[in-house]
């Protein structure tokens, strides 16, 4: 590390699958270093989704401060971009009361968002999404996948015919802009950060274990004290002002705990597509954190998991 760069001040990141214990970790540190927790998961950012998220309990934001948590409605989305803006601004802020930032989440496309910039691109625009939406009812996401293909086939090749949500916004830049995303997508160097990232991985030695947490974990969310998982949605339906289009929506659990109460399977199946649909996702957190060849791993299925999270960070701030 340069002379320069032990100037900076240091960033912890928690990162890791679902389930994988993140929290934990990140408390057991705040435990023993003073730190403010910076959220980095695209779903607690809505408000009135608790349950099906996994929200930090009361008494975890009580151990210490938490940020990007409940900050907007189910109704509106929020970007990799405003997440890198704030999370920049917040770890000014945590530097300057002398306190340690720790970046906690799995949603990979944050991260990448904070550490390597993104590329310049069109605002969402509710309108044209609400028509795309709407254009989707009809022809399908298959339908909206082809139509992208003969628009921008190198995009469209990348993504799957069922990514509703990138196909849509890849649909949405062309519109905007009047240009594909993949010519307005760089290979500009990324942004110097004014820290210096300590970036640790939780990942299984054994991934049929974590699928195993992931089973109790839905399962305490179908049948917690507070109504469970079923009951929230049922909540949220309630509104009137939420649908299946909505990024809020399409969170894992709450779209099949949705499509439940519509009557489109039973409990049984509701549970089963629910749990897939959280495999997946870690699946797809660990690929994310497997090309990050810079990570600090420590398994997560092992012992005294948040000890060694501990350790690691005392062992690197003693190092500066």
């Amino acid at each position: 590390m340069s002379q320069t760069a032990t100037k900076l001040p240091l960033v912890v990141a928690i990162m890791g699958p679902t389930a994988s214990g993140k929290t934990a970790a990140a408390l057991e540190i705040a435990r023993h270093i003073p730190s403010e927790i910076i959220s980095v998961d695209s779903a607690l950012v809505y408000r009135g989704m608790d349950i099906g998220t996994a929200k930090p309990s009361a008494a975890e934001r009580a151990a210490a401060p938490h940020h990007l948590i409940d900050i907007i409605e189910p109704t509106q989305s929020y970007s990799a971009m405003q997440f890198r803006e704030s999370a920049l601004t917040l770890i000014e802020e945590i530097h300057a009361r002398g306190k340690l930032a720790l970046l906690v989440g799995g949603t990979m496309l944050y991260f990448k968002a904070l550490r390597e910039g993104l590329d310049t691109l069109p605002q969402a625009d509710p309108a044209l999404r609400a028509r795309l939406d709407a254009e989707a009812a009809l022809i399908g996401v298959p339908g909206m996948h082809a139509k992208l293909a003969l628009l921008d086939p190198i995009t469209a090749e990348r993504l799957k015919p069922n990514d509703s949500q990138r196909i849509q916004r890849a649909l949405e830049i062309i519109e905007l802009s009047g240009q594909t995303m993949s010519s307005l997508l760089t290979n500009s160097p990324p942004p110097q950060l004014p820290f210096d990232l300590l970036p640790i991985a939780l990942e299984p030695s054994d991934r049929s274990v974590l699928h195993k947490r992931i089973a109790q974990r839905f399962d305490l969310m179908l049948n917690s004290q507070e109504g469970g998982l079923i009951a929230e949605v049922e909540s949220l339906r309630a509104r009137g002002d939420l649908h299946l289009g909505l990024p809020s929506m399409r969170c894992v659990g709450y779209r099949q705990t949705w499509e439940y109460l519509d009557g489109d399977y039973d409990f049984n199946e509701m549970r089963e597509k629910g749990l897939a649909a959280t495999r997946q996702l870690a699946k797809r957190q660990l690929t994310w954190l497997r090309a990050m060849p810079e990570r600090i791993v420590i398994d997560c299925i092992g012992d005294s998991v948040a000890a060694k999270v501990l350790e690691t960070v005392l062992n690197a701030r003693e190092k500066r």
